[in-house]
């Protein structure tokens, strides 16, 4: 199953409307009530990369096939959604089966949408969020360090994992999520076989007016700032606006946008930094059929980035050749590219690099 990031945040701060207009549905039913959205939907989301159009041109592909990103959107929470209050347990439930979380913060002003906690204040809705989820974990941890300190008595061995477990849930209470532990740490290793909410890549996005006030910006700074301290990242889009820009046609939108001396929509910039948190990179093919994206945990060796295209040619793989984007576009045909001496024969051991056209050699 694709990997996935869950559109998460308090009732009415656009969720819907930002997943509408990413998947360019009417999927999720935008209200002006809490609790609009009861069941999560699902979209599956282009991640833009305009090297694949390049490409196309260069090899005359038929079709040119980006990369996706799979978003989900979940209803609001609320506080006490950890011990039941909303949609409580089928809420987090719905986020624990995401791999990643955008936490949309509503920072614009509109007097006829009403919100839950009576007005907009980013701080305090995030801090409510983050304390549901880490509460939540925190049930999680409490059951998971009772049960190793039975084992541990019996097992010496896995006290270790016991203090780890310890250190763990002593920083949730601190109000310090899993994710801030080091990727390779017994910490985050412990998180990640709990399945806590809080060891998750968050996004943090901050909707605006379509004019920005003096107070909204504050709002988005102070979203920004939190972000910082928590290792994550914060962008900025309006929701309205972008919804508006994807009822339009291609050419429609992108007039629109360069009269708003914008040039790149927020969605596209959402969609690149969703795939980015979901620890995402890019390999590329270019042929006659497609110029296409293939999506790869960063990391990935060359057969099993082959195994992306297909099982038979990771088991049959036997090299891989390899031409960096910028040197197919300076040379522009693989005629050149092999005279320049710019192609490379990877084996089994090479990790896969962002941007990488590949051709794949493999025993049938």
């Amino acid at each position: 199953m694709p990997l996935s990031c869950g559109i998460v945040g308090l009732p009415n701060v656009g969720k819907s409307t930002i997943f509408n207009a990413l998947t360019r549905s009417a999927a999720a039913l935008a209200a002006n009530y809490p609790f609009a959205t009861i069941e999560p939907n699902i979209g599956e989301v282009a991640v833009p990369d305009p090297r694949l159009w390049v490409l196309q041109e260069l090899v005359h592909a038929a079709r040119v096939v980006p990369a996706t990103v799979r978003f989900v959107d979940i209803a609001g929470l609320v506080r006490g959604a950890s011990a039941g209050e909303g949609l409580g347990n089928a809420f987090l439930s719905h986020i624990r089966e995401t791999d990643a979380i955008a936490m949309v913060v509503r920072c614009f002003e509109a007097s006829d949408v009403v919100h839950v906690e009576g007005a907009p204040d980013p701080l305090r809705d995030i801090e409510i969020v983050a304390i549901e989820l880490a509460l939540a974990d925190l049930a999680t941890l409490t059951r998971r360090v009772e049960r190793l300190e039975r084992e541990a008595r019996a097992d010496a061995k896995l006290r270790p994992r016991l203090e780890g477990a310890q250190r763990l849930k002593a920083s949730l209470e601190a109000g310090r999520p899993a994710r801030t532990f080091s990727a390779e740490s017994l910490e985050r290793e412990i998180a990640r076989e709990s399945f806590l909410l809080t060891a998750k890549p968050m996004l943090y996005v901050a909707n605006v007016d379509e004019t920005p006030t003096e107070l909204t910006k504050e709002r988005v700074r102070s979203v920004e700032q939190e972000a910082a301290q928590d290792g994550s990242r914060a962008l900025r889009l309006c929701g309205t606006l972008e919804a508006e820009l994807a009822g339009l046609q291609e050419d429609e939108a992108a007039e629109f946008r360069a009269s708003l001396g914008v040039e790149r929509s927020g969605l596209d910039e959402l969609a690149a930094a969703a795939y980015d948190a979901l620890g995402l990179m890019t390999f590329l093919t270019a042929g006659e059929k497609e110029a296409r994206a293939w999506p790869i945990p960063k990391g990935t060796r060359a057969p099993q980035a082959a195994g992306r295209i297909h099982s038979d040619i990771e088991r049959g793989f036997i090299r891989a050749e390899i031409v960096s984007y910028d040197d197919y576009v300076k040379h522009r045909t693989m005629e050149a590219i092999r005279a320049a001496g710019l192609v490379r024969s990877e084996g089994k051991e090479y990790v896969m690099q962002e941007g990488d056209v590949v051709n794949f050699r493999f025993n049938v």
